[in-house]
C-alpha cells in the first residue's frame, strides 16, 4: 500500500472542481496497489470487485470475444479512470486489463462508486464525461471496422496514439509506451502478418519508424492522408 498524494488527485482532469471536504474522502477511501509489468490488475468477466484510477505506469485493456479471438480495446494511461464496471451497470470487468510497464493504480471499493457519485456533482460530470468518452471512442472503432480498409484502420490508430501519448523528438513523435505489431493488429481488427506488411512499407516511406515495441509517427501529414484515404 502506498500513500496517496491528495494534491497529486486534485490535479487530475477528473477531480477538477472537487471541494476540498468531498476530496479529503475520497481520499480516505482509496487503496493504492503497485502493479509490476505484465501483471493482471483484474480479468475479463471477473466480479468488479473496486474501480481505479491509474496513477503512473501505462495498462493494456483487453477482450476476447466468444471467438477466441483477442481484441486491444484501450491503452490506459496516467489520471485515467478505469474498471468503472458500475457506470455501466455491470457487476463483472468486461475486459482485462493489464500492466504494460511497472504501474500504480488508486482503487476504491465497487460499493463506493454511489457515494462518490453524490459527494460532489464536479466528481459526477467527470465521470460521466469519461464514459462518454469512451463511447465515443468505440463508436468511432466500430465504423471504422466496418467502413474502412486495413491501411486507414491502422493509421487511424497510429494517429490516435501519438496525439494521446505521443512525445515529439527528432525523428517524429515517439508513441510513449510498449506497443507490438501484435497490439496494432488487435487494436485494428487485422492480423500481424497484414501489420507488419504495412508498417515496413510506411517505413520505407519515412512515414513511420518502427523499432521492438517502438513505434514513432515520422510523417504526420502523409499518415493522416492516408487515414483519410487519400495516400
Amino acid at each position: 500500500m502506498t500513500p496517496i498524494d491528495r494534491a497529486r488527485l486534485a490535479a487530475m482532469p477528473l477531480f477538477a472542481g472537487v471541494d476540498a471536504a468531498a476530496l479529503e474522502e475520497i481520499v480516505a477511501a482509496a487503496r493504492t496497489t503497485r502493479y509490476a509489468k505484465d501483471a493482471t490488475v483484474f480479468a475479463q468477466e471477473e466480479e468488479a470487485h473496486s474501480f481505479f484510477v491509474l496513477l503512473e505506469g501505462r495498462l493494456r485493456v483487453t477482450k476476447l470475444t466468444p471467438d477466441g479471438q483477442q481484441v486491444v480495446v484501450r491503452f490506459v494511461s496516467a489520471s485515467d479512470l478505469f474498471g468503472i464496471a458500475p457506470a455501466v451497470g455491470r457487476t463483472t470487468y468486461p475486459a482485462t486489463a493489464s500492466a504494460i510497464v511497472d504501474s500504480i493504480a488508486a482503487a476504491w471499493p465497487t460499493i463506493a462508486w454511489p457515494r462518490l457519485l453524490s459527494l460532489n456533482p464536479a466528481f459526477a460530470a467527470n465521470a460521466l464525461q469519461t464514459v462518454g468518452g469512451r463511447l465515443q471512442d468505440a463508436h468511432t472503432r466500430v465504423v471504422e471496422l466496418a467502413t474502412e480498409p486495413v491501411e486507414q484502420r491502422i493509421a487511424h490508430a497510429l494517429l490516435r496514439l501519438a496525439e494521446r501519448s505521443g512525445r515529439a523528438g527528432a525523428g517524429g513523435v515517439e508513441i510513449d509506451f510498449p506497443l507490438s505489431r501484435q497490439d496494432v493488429a488487435e487494436m485494428t481488427g487485422s492480423t500481424l502478418h497484414t501489420v507488419s506488411r504495412i508498417l515496413s512499407a510506411w517505413a520505407r516511406d519515412g512515414v513511420v519508424a518502427s523499432g521492438r515495441r517502438r513505434i514513432s509517427v515520422r510523417d504526420r501529414a502523409a499518415l493522416s492522408r492516408i487515414a483519410r484515404g487519400a495516400g
